[in-house]
């Protein structure tokens, strides 16, 4: 697949997920008080965004026609 994520997007998402996935681990762990099911939210969510940003290919960007990377 052809990357839609440029460097900026790319550091922006590694950085917010890992930051969501340590705040969804630490729900999980009951060191916070948002829940059991927030806390695998906002892991998951973390998961994908560091996951896009490795990769960088975001599928919800190609189905919107965003492109960040500037290769269009």
């Amino acid at each position: 697949m052809k990357n839609n994520i440029g460097a900026t997007d790319r550091v922006v998402r590694i950085a917010a997920g890992i930051a969501l996935a340590a705040v969804g681990l630490a729900s999980l762990g009951d060191l916070l008080g948002f829940g059991l099911a927030a806390g695998a939210v906002l892991t998951l969510l973390g998961l994908v965004l560091v996951g896009t940003g490795l990769v960088r290919v975001c599928l919800l960007y190609r189905l919107i026609g965003v492109d960040t990377s500037g290769s269009r």
